[in-house]
């Protein structure tokens, strides 16, 4: 079997989204809200947005209100 960088982004792209699946986390606001971050994100705080350590715009914006 030859293993590929392309197939290895494709199932981390995977395990990311069965990941939230399984943690309760609406898939279509986690991908809306970090599409719209992540241009802007710090590149070493990427994991802020990885589905176990996400936390919605809206609330961040709440909390510092």
């Amino acid at each position: 079997m030859q293993r590929s960088d392309r197939g290895g982004r494709r199932a981390a792209a995977m395990y990311s989204l069965i990941t939230a699946k399984m943690n309760g986390i609406d898939l279509q606001a986690w991908l809306t809200d970090i599409l719209a971050r992540i241009a802007a994100h710090l590149v070493h705080r990427l994991d802020e947005l990885l589905p176990w350590n996400w936390t919605p715009a809206a609330a961040i914006s709440a909390r510092a209100a």
